[in-house]
């Protein structure tokens, strides 16, 4: 049985990790694993590499993938569907393996209805897919802010000065809430709590009344204040899925807060950094088992369904609900992190 694997979207650490998994374990039960270069533009250009265990010696350790990667939507590509499943054919190949986000995975749900068996496998560092508690890439990715909070505490402190560290985030807050409860942030700002400047203000004046003459303030890129309706934006050009970049609601903040407080602010977008380096242990035996048990749900004929890690167990959750919505922040844990600010 011939199998293709692909990797879509934005990269994270530890897709190599689950690309490894997903090549040796087919391998050792008997299947060809075909790689697709820069993920569904492979398959559209007839891409296309065959992958052994020599091909992933050594890289469960490396970010990025190996097979590349891109943001491209064969829906909107003229006869890109049609040039896919001719590939397919064209190599014999029965199913196709998908690490990637909503909208890599969200073409495997629609690819599904052409006749294409996909099973997916979760990455991205948002953390906001829907039926799995962890995605690929999000435990590293929330170990570089911590880290990058852990270094801006000391110059914070040294100058007397507020921090703001800008985190990805477009609709989910998740790497800056798990990132500033763990980094000791003052202040967390994320899309699913609008907030005001008046009460980021009022935290920064209450530490300094108790001779904490500098603050740490953690946002997500998709963060806005009350009453504001558009994210903020870098430009308005979109993507093949129809996103736009974000970016900008630090400096924006940071704008407002000298000029409400008087107190020196800097900012620190942290942006790629997040997505590279090397993975965490979590993510690369998360990605690991991923890989492994996307290859047995294969076997299985459990197509259209997604390899998801729930309460330390990795279960098959169907493509409709993983992809049903985006996966929010747990109020209640922002609550709790309230409590130290």
């Amino acid at each position: 049985m011939r199998v293709a694997l692909l990797t879509g979207g934005g990269d994270s650490s530890a897709i190599n990790a689950a690309i490894r998994a997903v090549v040796r374990k087919g391998i050792v039960e008997g299947l060809e694993i075909i790689g697709m270069r820069n993920g569904w533009q492979g398959l559209i250009e007839d891409n296309v590499e065959p992958l052994y265990m020599g091909s992933v010696s050594g890289i469960i350790q490396r970010g990025g993938t190996i097979l590349g990667t891109s943001r491209n939507n064969p829906f909107k590509v003229e006869r890109g569907v049609e040039r896919i499943i001719v590939n397919l054919r064209k190599y014999g190949i029965e199913a196709i393996v998908v690490i990637g986000g909503d909208d890599t995975n969200t073409v495997a749900m629609r690819l599904a209805e052409h006749g294409v068996n996909c099973v997916g496998i979760p990455q991205t560092i948002d953390n906001d897919l829907q039926g799995t508690d962890y995605s690929i890439g999000f435990d590293t990715a929330v170990a570089v802010a911590c880290d990058a909070l852990d270094k801006l505490h000391t110059t914070a402190s040294a100058h007397h000065r507020i921090m703001i560290l800008e985190v990805m985030g477009r609709d989910a807050g998740w790497i800056a809430l798990i990132g500033g409860i763990a980094g000791g942030a003052d202040t967390i700002l994320i899309p699913e709590v609008p907030f005001t400047l008046e009460e980021v203000r009022e935290r920064i004046d209450k530490r300094r009344l108790v001779n904490k003459n500098f603050s740490i303030i953690v946002v997500s890129e998709g963060a806005k204040p009350e009453g504001q309706e558009a994210q903020f934006t870098r430009d308005q050009k979109k993507d093949p899925f129809g996103h736009v970049r974000l970016g900008g609601v630090g400096i924006w903040l940071a704008e407002q807060i000298e000029e409400k407080t008087g107190y020196e602010t800097r900012v620190t977008h942290l942006g790629h950094l997040q997505r590279g380096g090397s993975p965490t242990v979590f993510d690369r035996v998360l990605a690991t088992r991923l890989g492994a048990f996307a290859v047995d749900m294969v076997l299985e004929g459990k197509f259209n369904h997604m390899a998801c890690m729930r309460d330390n167990r990795v279960v098959a959750v169907p493509y409709a609900e993983v992809l049903d919505g985006t996966k929010t922040v747990d109020l209640e844990l922002y609550e709790m992190a309230k409590l130290f600010f």
